[in-house]
């Protein structure tokens, strides 16, 4: 991300965003409801579209008039706090359809890869559900298959247990973990500290629209060097 910038109206959400994620690389980024966090995300997937700055994909634009959007959405897959999934529906056909639909893949094919990911996530049991009869966790869980079985490069969090009860956030943050695991580039909007303490080589903490602090966890979270992130994580989590 170059410069990224994206006003809504009178209000600039992000300004002059420059973030450089490597392959392999999971980065967290932490701050305040409102902080622009969820909207950098939306760019990054071009959900939203930046007022100015640039986006490069391996060195390429993909702001750029001719840049094939559907293969760039495929490759950096976003997994919603919201889950997203088709209601009509089971959590198999929800898993194989996009890999029909988009990129063409034998069904015989797309189905064994998506029993292979539901059983990475615990869902197996589940094939023949609709997503209505599942738990908040579960229909997480099933929207992360989703998002891996595109083969995708890198995977955009969007606040994946925000929308969840306490006692399922930890089924999502462990099929997250071990996601992490496989060499999955993973950027993760996300709440949960002790989570991406535990998850990142790097946290970036956005306050007001901006990047204020970025770093390795130890020295996010043991050593803050800005006030605005000493006095985010003092509240999130109780320092003295």
């Amino acid at each position: 991300m170059q410069n990224l910038k994206k006003v809504f109206g009178d209000h600039e959400v992000l300004t002059d965003i420059n973030l450089t994620v490597n392959a392999g690389e999971i980065v967290s980024i932490i701050g305040r409801s409102g902080s622009g966090k969820s909207t950098l995300l939306r760019n990054i997937n071009l959900l939203e579209q930046p007022t100015s700055g640039d986006i490069l994909f391996h060195g390429n634009s993909v702001l750029a008039p001719d840049f094939d959007i559907t293969h760039y959405r495929a490759k950096a897959g976003m997994v919603f706090q919201s889950f997203n999934l088709f209601n009509n529906l089971t959590v198999l056909e929800n898993v194989v359809t996009p890999q029909v639909t988009v990129l063409k893949r034998d069904p015989a094919e797309a189905k064994q890869h998506a029993l292979e990911l539901l059983n990475t996530v615990n869902m197996d049991p589940f094939i023949n559900a609709k997503p209505d009869q599942l738990s908040g966790g579960q229909k997480q869980r099933v929207a992360i298959a989703r998002a891996e079985a595109m083969d995708p490069e890198v995977l955009l969090f969007d606040e994946p247990t925000s929308a969840l009860d306490p006692e399922m956030v930890d089924d999502v943050l462990a099929a997250m973990s071990n996601l992490a695991h496989t060499g999955l580039t993973m950027i993760i909007v996300t709440h949960e500290m002790a989570f991406a303490r535990d998850i990142s080589d790097r946290v970036v903490f956005m306050n007001d629209g901006v990047i204020a602090e970025e770093g390795t966890p130890e020295q996010i979270f043991n050593a803050p060097h800005e006030e605005v992130t000493q006095a985010f994580l003092k509240r999130y989590l109780n320092r003295a």
